[in-house]
């Protein structure tokens, strides 16, 4: 026997999936729907955005996917998606008021924030190698390229892939965003599947250079144990982390740099391929050239975004500090 239900409205007999009544429109959750609505707006108004916007994707769920109501809601959450965007990249401690220090007491506190700034992202990335998917995918990705390069070079390039997804993961928590934790695959690298689709195109940008931050970040410091250890595996770490951050910058396909390019207008996107250009004549790192090409292709599409500044100096600040990282590569 299949369960279904009437609508209250005409009577028609309707499958209990259905959102709305094929007869005669009605929305069969339109109680709900009012009383979401109320406390979204409710929410919203008293700043608690996230609360709000969770609200605004449970009425999501309750309305047919083409209805104009199911449209609306959409921009209302991309809105939010937006302001809670802009509050976790503004967001900034209380200025105090000047004290006098000793410099010994100065760089004390500074160096305590410091390790307590590492200490938390450490733990972060530990906590993510909890999930026995991106755990067990991460071995087996690791496996594979031991075969080839060698543990040392293999665990490297698994490390610092793996801290470039967790800066997706890091920018998805802070907005609110649910997503999957992080899935390697030996021959492509590794991905977060997001649970609902990014509609705002600087909210996307954020959350695609997040990445390739955070994979500088993983450069950096295999950068500065090459230099206290003069180790040689760990200065080829380091350059291949760069090398593999910057190909992610290419604005193509699902790679970052489309996701960021996504936010730039027109001109923004022409600042990119000037400064890839300085960079690879500074460089003479090869795949800028690519870069270079792809980028200023898109640059004279009719797609172009709204432009935002805060994507652009994320971007060309990439560009440049990875392909100085990775210059010895390609």
């Amino acid at each position: 026997m299949i369960d279904a239900a009437r609508c209250a409205s005409c009577g028609t007999e309707l499958a209990l999936e259905m959102r709305a009544c094929p007869a005669c429109g009605a929305l069969l959750h339109a109680a709900r729907l009012r009383e979401l609505a109320q406390s979204a707006e409710t929410l919203a108004k008293s700043g608690e955005l996230q609360a709000a916007r969770d609200a605004w994707q449970q009425a999501l769920r309750l309305l047919p996917v083409d209805s104009q109501q199911s449209r609306q809601i959409g921009s209302r959450v991309a809105d939010l998606t937006r302001r809670i965007a802009d509050a976790s990249t503004s967001a900034a401690p209380a200025q105090q008021p000047p004290e006098k220090k000793s410099s010994w007491k100065g760089g004390l506190a500074g160096g305590a924030a410091l390790a307590s700034l590492l200490l938390g992202k450490l733990k972060f990335l530990a906590l993510g190698l909890m999930k026995a998917k991106t755990l067990f995918s991460m071995l087996a990705f690791f496996g594979v390229y031991w075969t080839v390069y060698g543990w040392p070079l293999a665990a490297g390039l698994a490390a610092s892939i793996y801290v470039h997804e967790m800066g997706h993961v890091s920018m998805l928590r802070r907005l609110g965003i649910a997503a999957d934790a992080p899935l390697f695959i030996p021959g492509i690298g590794a991905l977060v599947l997001l649970k609902q689709h990014i509609d705002d195109p600087v909210v996307d940008a954020r959350i695609g250079l997040a990445g390739p931050l955070w994979g500088l970040g993983a450069g950096l410091a295999a950068l500065a144990v090459f230099a206290i250890t003069k180790a040689p595996i760990w200065g080829a770490i380091a350059a291949l982390t760069g090398f593999i951050n910057l190909f992610n910058l290419i604005p193509i396909w699902q790679l970052d740099g489309a996701r960021g390019f996504h936010a730039l207008s027109q001109w923004q996107r022409l600042t990119v391929v000037a400064v890839v250009a300085l960079a690879l004549v500074a460089t003479g790192q090869g795949l800028l050239i690519v870069l270079g090409l792809v980028a200023a292709f898109r640059a004279f599409q009719k797609t172009s975004g709204a432009g935002d500044l805060q994507t652009l100096v994320t971007f060309v600040m990439l560009v440049a500090a990875l392909s100085w990282l990775a210059r010895s590569v390609g």
